[in-house]
């Protein structure tokens, strides 16, 4: 894996709680499969979410990010939004996750 080069999710369609655990794996698998093989390779510094696709923003869709957040703060990453749109930013807002958007 290439630390200059960021790793990049896709978070489209209407989101459900139960979609949490999907990318939360998703995130898992690409921060820490190549380490298994390369364990000295510190992987990519920056992670991406498209959220331009999302179907009507809820509190799951906050609920994904905020934990891909924290997934990824947890490896060192930094995470960014691609894409937010209105609903999603007022969203993020409320809850306090408003530099997300950013």
């Amino acid at each position: 894996m290439d630390a200059t080069k960021p790793i990049v999710l896709i978070i489209a369609g209407y989101l459900t709680p139960a979609d949490v655990p999907r990318f939360h794996e998703e995130l898992y698998a690409r921060l820490y499969g190549e380490l298994a093989a390369r364990p000295d390779d510190f992987g990519a510094a920056e992670v991406i979410c498209e959220v331009d696709g999302l179907v009507r923003p809820n509190l799951a869709a906050v609920e994904v990010l905020a934990r891909l957040r924290l997934d990824a703060r947890r490896r060192g990453c930094r995470l960014r939004l691609r894409g937010a749109g209105r609903e999603l930013r007022l969203l993020l807002d409320l809850v306090g996750l408003g530099d997300m958007a950013v």
